[in-house]
């Protein structure tokens, strides 16, 4: 019973430390009129979030063996309530970049120490070992508690924003109180290892010889995906403000929404779809949401971009879950640990820094023209993985 309590505990608290690393994406607009910044100031704040994310994921990857997953979780929700304050607080431009690195930092915490305590708390074979059925499925909780995360944090702030008075004050006093309760959760969760005391060691990212041929064509497709997601996340308010004329922080809420509530369904709907199937036909997928996104633009369809971004969900969601696949099959358990980071760290590069060109281009090309060919390159992206694969396959094959 205080297992199950746990489990339902720890995913309420990734949730909502997910929830915090994108509220702001409704806000932007209104930080640009009030702090009297542009595009590239957006994409730049944005991108700032992944400095922490790189940070946590090399220096404190290990700190939930050495503390305990318990406590590295409080320090996730102590971390992400600090970014909040900041954003509250912040009096100056320089405060939110403080702020974005926390919420990333908060973000690393809590995606490598919740995915393995919610296997732990799902339970245990006889033998020790997690239950494979019962991990699998924590696993599945895990995936969907991060992007659906990621996704209601827009919807949020978006929401609350429009209902409510003070809009760059209330989203985040409400993502305090959800962290409190986040808090109290967490304390009442059975901790599931014994803390091996001691320092905590960097991780090294390195990729393994025996994975190499897989780990490329898997990380440009993760990154193209994740640059999918990145774009969305940091400039949807500006493309619907500016290239749609639609004036509502709701409707950008539930335009983001859209995009990783699609990749959340893919990764658990279709799971069942052999790897090697799924990273291809992902890579199909994504290229054609891309396309469809950069097409919904001069059209000024908000129904096309909507469609688009179902598309792109969907295809991001098969080429990262098989992509993780691939290349831990193809690992060796020594060094499987230290390949799946540096996949992560590709991706998450992929999440933040692409979209600092969207602003750089916005300034002499508009942000509409920006948008179109960032989505042309990432159906490049794609379509390239696509080839790599078959490539490599064909020079597997005998003969």
């Amino acid at each position: 019973m205080l297992r199950t309590a746990g489990f339902v505990g720890v995913t309420f608290a990734f949730v909502v430390v997910m929830v915090g690393t994108t509220l702001p994406t409704p806000l932007y607009p209104l930080y640009e009129q009030e702090l009297g910044f542009g595009q590239l100031t957006v994409t730049v704040v944005f991108a700032a979030y992944a400095v922490g994310v790189i940070a946590a994921l090399l220096l404190l990857g290990t700190a939930s063996d050495v503390l305990g997953r318990r406590r590295v979780m409080l320090l996730a929700i102590a971390v992400s309530a600090l970014s909040t304050l900041v954003f509250v607080t912040s009096p100056a431009l320089g405060w939110l970049y403080v702020g974005r690195v926390l919420s990333g930092i908060s973000a690393g915490l809590v995606t490598t120490t919740a995915t393995v305590y919610l296997v732990e708390l799902a339970g245990r074979s006889s033998d020790g070992g997690a239950g494979s059925g019962k991990a699998t499925r924590a696993a599945l909780v895990a995936t969907a508690a991060n992007m659906l995360g990621l996704g209601l944090g827009p919807l949020v702030a978006g929401v609350l924003s429009e209902v409510f008075g003070e809009p760059l004050i209330t989203p985040y006093a409400v993502h305090l109180g959800l962290l409190a309760l986040a808090l109290a959760a967490v304390l009442l969760a059975p901790e599931t290892v014994e803390p091996k005391g001691g320092s905590l060691r960097p991780t090294r990212p390195a990729v393994a010889a025996e994975a190499r041929a897989v780990f490329v064509p898997a990380a440009i497709a993760a990154f193209a995906g994740f640059a999918a997601l990145g774009l969305v996340t940091s400039v949807s308010a500006g493309i619907l403000t500016t290239v749609l004329d639609r004036h509502d922080r709701a409707l950008t809420g539930v335009v983001v929404f859209t995009i990783f509530a699609a990749s959340t369904f893919g990764q658990v709907a279709l799971r069942g779809v052999p790897t090697r199937t799924a990273l291809r036909l992902g890579c199909v997928v994504l290229a054609v949401g891309a396309t469809l996104l950069g097409s919904s633009l001069p059209a000024k369809s908000l129904v096309l971009l909507v469609v688009a971004l179902v598309v792109i969900g969907i295809g991001q969601a098969l080429c990262f879950r098989a992509g993780i696949a691939e290349i831990t099959a193809q690992s060796p358990p020594a060094k499987r640990a230290q390949t799946v980071t540096s996949f992560f760290l590709v991706a998450y590069v992929g999440i933040s820094f692409p979209v600092v060109l969207v602003g750089l281009a916005s300034g002499p090309m508009g942000l509409r023209d920006a948008a179109i060919a960032f989505s042309a390159a990432v159906a490049v992206l794609a379509i390239v993985s696509l080839l790599a694969q078959i490539m490599i396959a064909k020079n597997r094959t005998p003969g």
